[in-house]
């Protein structure tokens, strides 16, 4: 049970093609439960994007090329789940709305000015991040690569642990949103700690603790904002912690 759980999440979290027979019996309520794989899942997707993006900048693209690389694979990895999420917060929180509007834009497809804006802003903030890094040797360059998608899937149980389902439905997030146990909560958070420290050092310990600060001030922003969190706050939490993780490292 506990393999299909994690075949589960990976499906769930990225576009891997992975047979539905390894996530079989797997109940969507119960998604909660492979909340501590999803620093594993970081592990992998970063991972992979960093060494596309060695393999670009390394093999003559440059710099430049493979930063762009490292944020495109990472989109196409995941299918653009987290940035669509982080399109429609910033869609919702930006119109200054009431509640129950913001709620309402935050479930229209469309994208709209403002997250256009965050898409835009996120893109170019960790494309450049990246060119600024870039300057490491490559494989500590691949491991901050790797580390950030770590970060960024660690810190959102932030927002599941103790949170209220802003929708109180079965939207994407309601899965996950209050429903994570302090004992997992705290196994997520203790295996993201300790694939940082192996892959890094206490510069990238220092720059997850940033990273999780602000995912968390942004937890008790949504909940002042929307009244608790929904999926579309879960994936926008973690660009943004992929993003911190990535612009703390820039500037030790």
């Amino acid at each position: 049970m506990k393999l299909h759980l994690f075949w589960a999440m990976l499906q769930f979290m990225t576009r891997f093609p992975i047979p539905e027979k390894w996530a079989e019996g797997v109940d969507f309520r119960q998604y909660w439960r492979g909340v501590p794989y999803f620093p594993l899942i970081g592990l992998i997707v970063g991972g992979l994007a960093g060494l596309a993006s060695l393999a670009i900048s390394q093999s003559g693209g440059g710099m430049d090329l493979g930063a762009m690389g490292y944020v495109l694979v990472l989109a196409l990895l995941t299918g653009g789940l987290h940035l669509d999420g982080l399109a429609d917060t910033c869609d919702g929180l930006f119109s200054s709305r009431r509640r129950e509007k913001m709620l309402e834009i935050m479930r229209d497809s469309r994208l709209g000015t403002y997250g256009g804006i965050g898409l835009i802003f996120c893109i170019l903030s960790k494309t450049l991040a990246v060119v600024e890094l870039s300057y490491y040797p490559p494989l500590y360059l691949l491991a901050l690569l790797t580390c950030a998608s770590i970060v960024g899937r660690t810190a959102v149980v932030l927002l599941m642990y103790a949170q209220r389902d802003a929708r109180e439905s079965e939207g994407m997030g309601s899965s996950y949103i209050g429903r994570i146990t302090p004992s997992a909560t705290a196994l997520t958070l203790l295996i993201g700690i300790v694939l940082v420290m192996v892959l890094g050092n206490w510069q990238t310990l220092s720059a997850m603790m940033v990273s999780m600060l602000v995912v968390y001030g942004l937890a008790l922003y949504f909940n002042y904002r929307l009244g608790g969190q929904t999926g579309d706050t879960l994936g926008a939490a973690i660009e943004i912690g992929e993003v911190v993780f990535l612009l703390a490292m820039v500037w030790q």
